[in-house]
Order: C-alpha cells, then sequence, then structure tokens
C-alpha cells in the first residue's frame, strides 16, 4: 500500500453506462482526489452505444469497450491526455448482448462475455491498439434451475489469471464457472481445463475475483445473494469449492434483490460485494486459508449499485446507482476494511462500470 504522500493527487477513473433517452450518451470519466476523496466534475468522454463494461490495454493506452452496435460489438478508443477518446474501431462481438470483456495479460487479445448467446470470444489486438481478427469462439451448453433465469447459457463474466494460461467465465444460466486453457500467441481457447467447478443450484453466478496470490478465486452468486470461495490450482487452473456464504449472516434469496459486483481490495485482506434491491456492501475479511468471515453490511448510499470501483491505493471506493444515477464515494478504513462514507455523492447518468486508470 502506498503511503499518503506517495499517492498521485488525482487518479482519473471511466464510467461505462446505458444510454437512450433519461440515460447516459457513452462513456465518462472524472478524477478522484487521492488526498481527499472529492470527486471532481464528471465529463462525457465520447459517445458510444450502451458501453457497459470497459478495459484498459495493458500499457493504458487505449480503452475497450462492449457496446451494443450491430446487436453486438466491442469497440477500441485512443486515450488522449485529458482523459478524452478517440473512436478507432469496432468489430462484432461474436454473440449476442455482450456484458464484460477482459485484456489477456499479454495484451495481445481482448476476451469478451456475450449474455443472451452464451459464448464467449477471443479478439485479436493490433500494434496501434485497434480490434483485428477473431481467434476463438466458444459456445456454451446447458441450463440452471431457475426457469425464468436459467433456461440457457448466460456467460456474464471473463478474465484469465495473472500468467494468461487459463481463462475463466462465470455462467449464471448453468451455475458454472468455466475453465479453459489459454494460449495467447495464437488467442486460442481450450481445451476445457475444468468441468465441475459450479456454485450451489440456483445462485446464477454473475462476477468473481481473484485472492491473495491467486490460490483462491470468490464468485458471487446474482439470485442466490451468496459468495462462493473456490481454491485454485496453479498448475492445472482448477477449482475446488471450499465455502460458501451469504452476503448477509442468516440470510438468503430475497424477491427484488440482487447481487452485483464483487472486488477484492488491492491489499488481498478484505472484499466487497454489492446488490441492488436492499443497496448494500457486503464487506468480508479473507483469512489466511482463503475463507471469508462477515464484518459488515454497508449502506451504498445510491439505488442500485451495479458497479463499484477502489482507487488503485486502495484507499476509496466509488459505488455507482444505475437507477438515481448518482456516484458515492466512501473511504476505506486500513485497519479493518469497514467502510466509511465522505458525503460527497456526484449525478451522472445510469453509471453501471466504474474503472480506475493503473497508477503510473
Amino acid at each position: 500500500m502506498l503511503p499518503l504522500a506517495a499517492r498521485s493527487a488525482q487518479e482519473r477513473f471511466y464510467l461505462g453506462v446505458y444510454t437512450g433517452p433519461g440515460k447516459g450518451e457513452g462513456i465518462y470519466t472524472g478524477l478522484l482526489d487521492a488526498t481527499t476523496g472529492r470527486l471532481g466534475p464528471i465529463t462525457l468522454a465520447i459517445k458510444a452505444a450502451n458501453p457497459g463494461y470497459l478495459a484498459f490495454s495493458r500499457d493504458a493506452s487505449h480503452l475497450y469497450s462492449v457496446t451494443t452496435d450491430g446487436g453486438g460489438s466491442v469497440a477500441a478508443f485512443a486515450i488522449g491526455q485529458d482523459g478524452a477518446l478517440t473512436f478507432l474501431n469496432s468489430v462484432p462481438s461474436g454473440g449476442e448482448s455482450p456484458c464484460h470483456l477482459f485484456v489477456d495479460p499479454s495484451g495481445r487479445n481482448l476476451l469478451v462475455a456475450n449474455y443472451s448467446s452464451g459464448t464467449i470470444a477471443s479478439i485479436r489486438i493490433n500494434e496501434d491498439g485497434t480490434l483485428g481478427d477473431r481467434t476463438a469462439l466458444v459456445q456454451f451448453q446447458g441450463s440452471g434451475p431457475d426457469r425464468d433465469r436459467q433456461q440457457k447459457p448466460a456467460a456474464h463474466f471473463i478474465t484469465t489469471d495473472a500468467a494468461g494460461r487459463f481463462v475463466y467465465v462465470c455462467d449464471l444460466g448453468t451455475d458454472h464457472v468455466w475453465v479453459y486453457h489459454f494460449d495467447a500467441p495464437s488467442g486460442r481457447i481450450g481445451p476445457p481445463a475444468d468441468l465441475n467447478a459450479t456454485v450451489p443450484a440456483g445462485s446464477g453466478p454473475r462476477h468473481l475475483a481473484f485472492g491473495p496470490g491467486e490460490d483462491f478465486l470468490y464468485v458471487n452468486g446474482e439470485m442466490g445473494l451468496d459468495v462462493t470461495t473456490f481454491r485454485r490450482d496453479k498448475s492445472t487452473g482448477t477449482l475446488t469449492p471450499i465455502q460458501t456464504l451469504p452476503l448477509l449472516p442468516g440470510a438468503g434469496p430475497a424477491k427484488g434483490v440482487t447481487s452485483s459486483a464483487i472486488l477484492c481490495h488491492p491489499s488481498g485482506r478484505w472484499l466487497y460485494v454489492s446488490s441492488r434491491g436492499d443497496d448494500i456492501i457486503a464487506v468480508f475479511a479473507i483469512g489466511a486459508d482463503g475463507r471469508l468471515a462477515f464484518i459488515e453490511d454497508a449502506p451504498c448510499l445510491v439505488d442500485a449499485p451495479r458497479g463499484l470501483g477502489i482507487d488503485p491505493t486502495g484507499h476509496w471506493l466509488i459505488a455507482a446507482g444505475q437507477h438515481d444515477n448518482r456516484l458515492a464515494v466512501f473511504a476505506i478504513d486500513q485497519a479493518t476494511g469497514k467502510l466509511a462514507p465522505t458525503g460527497q455523492p456526484v449525478s451522472t447518468p445510469c453509471p453501471i462500470d466504474v474503472l480506475f486508470a493503473p497508477l503510473r
């Protein structure tokens, strides 16, 4: 953790939003004062169609987003010194309703999860930051017990480990966390590394976060309002479930309440999971054995906290309220991990993703 004096005075972040009448216009950007937690003005970086989730290139000179142009695509943007974006190009995402994307550690491939079609794809990143050919496409199969939400696969999140050897995908429709081998030079996904990494039936895995050293992995159940801890074998990529906890002690699924974001603190000591409907952030301590212990449920002070963002130094957390068009900033207690509101809400249209630029 950087000491206060060593932190960058201003930390830039970007917001993915939903667009349309009464909503946003594209990707927005702002600055966080790292000493006070105060947010500066939020400005439109570029117009785009439903740029919900965002990802930086490895050198943070480019930004990528999912969009709904053409039914499903991913777009590339160059980042200017003032944070403004310049559109470069877009390509089909390999499915319908792309909802998450990730740049692999080599920086050569953009991985994307397509929710409605239950597919994932790998797309080549050219040397100039533009997007090139699709190099892989995987179609998932299966269903889950919830007849309304789990009639078919629904790929909701995609990432790799830090070494870039394995792809991990949360499939809300089948209660699986799919694990595939990944070859960065070719962009090829497969073969499967683990076919049996599942969460409790009906939980609906949404997003995941790696724990310290990537020995453990945490998955929040959108419908189950829970978080499942997996032990990860680094050599094979396989996952073994070791614990499932409700987001609130003694509670379970609740009508009108769904889990949304999950983040591990940069120190590796705490896990944060937001839920919509009750609008809280559940805070957990991460033990040496990877298991979680509940600390608190903090009111997030926004309506429908679709996205969370922790600044690179781990001192501040931003919650994005999809329904009330607001951002709320919290100070993170560096001894306990607890959240304290700063009382500095900022208005911005329909935010759903908060992505901080890495420190340089």
